[in-house]
């Protein structure tokens, strides 16, 4: 923190917001005193150059016109409101850097000082005086910065809106009593009390009480989510009309509000490879810049000009050359691209992720919680003979199966019962399995109500002696599908088939078509056994050729590494020279194949390792989002580029003609000031750009 502050800014823990928040108030106060000092005193001093203009020599522009009433003017303008450019300009020299500040007062410096001459030596250059263009000069550039301050703010306003969601107060129980508490008392483990309508304080999960949640504005999602015991709830989202008691996993800085707000904070204070142009110019410009300054005070000085026009010449170009615009270029448009996205449920980890989701040219999905639910569910249902599926026999089936499969801890099992239950055919509680068995990989089987029932594959139909061939066309038909099926026998007959199987989210197909719209190769990526990884793909609009299936939770990083040296021919982002592999998963074992991803895309609903691993957070769970998350890239790259055009351009053209004499320092300090009000608004049009692809607004528009 010396260091930093050594070097001219001020530095704050990253959990210190209101502190950081503080500070930029206090820019924002210190530019408007600045600008209203030099305002002030430059008033005048612009009145006696009109005067002086127009031959008005009398009353009160006698006193306008003295030479040393103008010193008095100017000298706070100078030192005082313009303190800051020789501050920045002697830090950044002696870092052996050059900015704009240097610019700013190597010209102004140079008028005002030459002004100080005139007044001291008299004579002829007594009516040669610029205190006006020094003192003018500083206050449009003030005028300029005071603008980019008040829009930098603007920018920081997804940081704001995410601060303003915490709840302020929490009840919670303690003994007997709830109590209401402020938030920071809220341990881990503490029992919270939610009534309908209230904000969530913290995150935790639910142990009575069934309600909808609203947690729209952390990940976007526009339709409350069900929480029932069991479920998680997020600090920050508001409780809907029922009143639910949960228990809290995490507090302070711990909770997903906090880590989103430091995600935000530390993508909007990175910086962009992209950035690395403007820096490397503004490097080289400036020096660059003094060189032309002082080559045309020379050539103006040889083409019989006399020294203060020269000296005007010089000091227009050193400030038409200020890149301060160029500065803003990248920074403002990364701020307000990683709010848009914290704003619609994408966090960029960085703005290094942001600009590199605009190169992605494949995108590899994992299977299994990202294009399916991640849990299995029963897919088919099917009594076999009479009566006909539906009827009371049907329900019946279903009850001995889900007696029988209640015994079981196998994942299938708990989804037979759980469809039961949707069915009206669970066990009553008294109900129960009688001589349970269960048969590793194959099934189970138990006495029901005194009938002999057995439910798995063909291998112990076969080994329990019975016959499974009226069911054998049905059954080859389901697997076909990529479907888990299994056979439900009573008394040595199959009476019924069911399907289970990990079904496909209802947005996996859509989110294929839209990556595929944006001209991106899109692979599945997964370990289930080839014909299930068909089946997936084929209902989601994947060819044949872009299935890698039976990979092993340790082969996927190799997987991902092996398409990054394939990078396939048409695959190619705009603009991109080589381009990159987005990996998108939600599983711990998806956290080596995310790392190894030139870019690593999470689920905000999945594992906490795998967010860690990734460079890009898509909140709402939604698929989609990769490709929301991507146009948001490509939209925010046009940005900056747009920003550094134009303000490279700016200083290209008005460079040549300052030098020429077409251009008085006083109007090549507006444009300087209004170049980079310009830029900042032109990255501020980004607000009105929606990467879910709902109302978007085009942002093809430049300064």
């Amino acid at each position: 923190m010396r260091k930093v502050e050594s070097a001219g800014f001020q530095a704050f823990a990253a959990s210190r917001e209101a502190e950081r928040g503080e500070a930029r108030a206090d820019e924002l106060r210190r530019q408007r005193r600045a600008f209203l000092l030099a305002a002030v005193l430059s008033l005048p001093l612009l009145l006696a150059m009109v005067g002086h203009l127009a031959g008005w020599h009398g009353g009160l522009f006698r006193l306008l016109g003295d030479g040393r009433f103008q010193w008095a003017l100017a000298t706070p303008v100078q030192f005082l409101a313009g303190w800051q450019f020789y501050r920045d300009a002697y830090l950044t020299l002696r870092s052996r850097g050059a900015n704009m500040s240097v610019l700013v007062a190597l010209g102004t410096s140079a008028a005002y000082g030459y002004s100080v001459v005139a007044v001291l030596v008299g004579g002829a250059l007594a009516g040669e005086l610029y205190f006006e263009t020094s003192a003018v000069l500083i206050t449009l550039i003030l005028l300029g910065k005071l603008l980019e301050a008040r829009a930098r703010g603007r920018t920081s306003e997804a940081i704001k809106k995410l601060l303003g969601l915490g709840a302020k107060r929490a009840r919670v129980v303690r003994g007997e009593a709830e109590l209401e508490v402020p938030i920071e008392a809220v341990q881990v483990g503490d029992l919270v009390v939610v009534r309908p309508g209230e904000k969530i304080a913290v995150d935790g999960e639910v142990v009575e009480g069934r309600s909808s949640v609203d947690e729209s504005l952390l990940t976007g999602e526009s339709l409350p989510a069900a929480k029932g015991p069991g479920d998680p709830v997020t600090g920050a989202t508001i409780n809907g009309s029922g009143s639910l008691r949960f228990r809290a996993t995490r507090v302070g800085a711990d909770t997903a509000l906090a880590q989103i707000i430091r995600i935000v904070e530390e993508a909007q204070g990175s910086k962009a490879p992209v950035q690395r142009l403007a820096d490397v110019v503004s490097a080289t410009f400036v020096p660059a810049v003094v060189a032309i300054a002082l080559l045309s005070l020379g050539g103006w000085l040889l083409a019989g000009a006399t020294f203060s026009a020269a000296l005007l010449k010089l000091t227009a170009v050193l400030v038409i050359a200020c890149p301060c615009a160029l500065g803003l270029a990248t920074p403002t448009a990364i701020m307000v691209g990683t709010g848009v996205g914290a704003e619609r449920g994408i966090l960029f980890k960085g703005a290094e992720h942001l600009e590199q989701a605009r190169s992605v040219g494949v995108v590899v999905l994992d299977k299994t919680g990202t294009l399916t639910e991640g849990k299995p569910e029963v897919t088919d249902w099917l009594p076999l003979g009479e009566p006909a599926p539906g009827g009371e026999e049907a329900s019946a089936l279903l009850r001995l199966l889900a007696v029988a499969e209640a015994a079981s801890e196998h994942p299938l099992a708990e989804a037979i019962v759980r469809f039961a239950r949707a069915q009206g055919a669970a066990p009553e509680g008294a109900a129960r399995a009688d001589d349970f068995e269960a048969i590793p990989g194959q099934g189970v089987a138990a006495r029901v109500d005194g009938r002999a029932v057995l439910a798995g594959t063909r291998r112990l139909l076969e080994e329990r002696g019975v016959a499974g061939e009226p069911a054998e066309a049905r059954w080859a038909a389901l697997e076909a599908e990529g479907k888990s099926v299994l056979a439900l026998a009573v008394d040595g007959e199959v009476r019924a088939l069911c399907a289970v199987a990990d079904v496909v989210k209802p947005s996996s197909a859509e989110a294929v078509r839209e990556l595929r719209e944006l001209g991106l190769r899109v692979v599945m990526l997964t370990g289930d056994n080839r014909a299930t990884a068909l089946a997936i793909a084929r209902q989601v609009g994947l060819a044949e050729e872009d299935v890698r299936a039976e990979v092993l939770p340790a082969g996927k990083a190799a997987a991902v590494r092996a398409l990054r040296e394939e990078r396939p021919a048409g695959t190619r982002g705009p603009g991109a020279a080589r381009p990159l592999v987005a990996m998108v998963g939600d599983g711990v074992n998806d956290a080596p194949a995310l790392a190894a991803a030139d870019l690593g895309v999470a689920l905000g609903t999945g594992a906490d390792v795998a967010i860690e691993a990734a460079g890009v957070i898509l909140m709402r769970g939604d698929l989609r989002g990769v490709a929301a998350a991507i146009r948001l890239s490509r939209a925010t790259l046009r940005k900056i580029k747009q920003n550094l055009f134009w303000a490279l351009a700016y200083n290209a053209l008005g460079i040549p003609v300052a030098a020429l004499g077409y251009l008085s320092p006083i109007l090549a300090g507006a444009a300087m000031a209004l170049s980079s009000v310009s830029v900042v608004s032109n990255a501020s049009l980004l607000r009105r750009f929606d990467p879910w692809g709902r109302g978007s607004t085009p942002v093809t528009g430049g300064s």
